[in-house]
């Protein structure tokens, strides 16, 4: 599967992003899907991840109560709504497909190029 994803930015802080990722070359239902993000100098990190039906999503403390992570199969897309954005959100954010539950960048198996974040404070 092909993953491109957009929607990233310059945004002041408390603003909001809504970040997409379009899925090709496979039916996007049957992959649990993700987002990840990597700070200039730090490791990826996970964000969110989300099962194959939306029934079921997880996120990083740090982002709880601020994003959300949904998908539309029908269209094969993922969403990861940003609101409350702070500078420490500051990264190249990378969705993620990978055929069981994970948290773990390791435990992808596809990966879309970055959007880049930008919060200002």
């Amino acid at each position: 599967v092909q993953l491109q994803a957009s929607g990233g930015g310059l945004v002041q802080a408390g603003g909001s992003l809504r970040l997409s990722c379009a899925a090709s070359g496979r039916t996007l239902g049957r992959y649990v899907m993700g987002w990840f993000r990597q700070a200039p100098g730090k490791e990826r990190e996970f964000v969110a991840t989300i099962n194959w039906n939306g029934g079921s999503t997880d996120y990083t403390d740090s982002v709880k109560g601020r994003f959300s992570i949904s998908r539309d199969n029908a269209k094969n897309m993922v969403y990861l709504q940003m609101n409350s954005l702070k500078p420490e959100d500051t990264a190249v954010y990378y969705c993620a497909a990978g055929s069981s539950w994970f948290r773990r960048a390791a435990n992808a198996d596809y990966w879309g190029q970055g959007t880049l974040v930008t919060v200002s404070s």
